[in-house]
């Protein structure tokens, strides 16, 4: 079975919470169980995980890429500081979408800049937690 690995960053544990303003009021539950759904109806296994911390971010990506056909990553705001989380993806080749939430780019200056957009296929920024779905349904299509 094809398998994809959806990692989500810093602080995405508190979504729900965690300036709905901003972040909407999804989950990341419902975010999971969504992206499962989606996974099913194309017979897809889905690995899926969430740390606070770069290493583990980093750790995740190098031990299950070699398995996986895909990654959706929300890096958080390690998006705007993490060279390690980068190089990593760079490192194990696979088609990567960034996701975020929020529009990065109409946010604070300091958040414009992502280290990630230049070793992934392409970035979803702005679309709540449909940008989770849409990151998941273009890698499934994908041959």
């Amino acid at each position: 079975m094809k398998k994809i690995l959806v990692i989500h960053g810093p602080n995405l544990n508190q979504l729900g919470m965690r300036e709905p303003g901003i972040y909407g009021t999804d989950t990341l539950d419902s975010i999971n169980k969504s992206l499962q759904t989606i996974a099913n109806d194309y017979s897809i296994s889905l690995t899926i995980m969430q740390s606070n911390h770069e290493g583990g971010i980093v750790d995740a990506i190098q031990v299950h890429a070699h398995d996986h056909m895909g990654l959706v990553i929300n890096p958080a705001a390690f998006t705007h500081t993490s060279i390690a989380i980068r190089d990593a993806i760079a490192s194990v080749s696979i088609p990567t979408v960034e996701v975020h939430l929020s529009n990065i780019y109409t946010r604070e200056s300091f958040r414009h800049h992502s280290y990630m957009s230049s070793v992934c296929i392409g970035q979803i920024a702005g679309l709540g937690a449909y940008g989770y779905e849409a990151a998941l349904r273009y890698l499934c299509a994908r041959d």
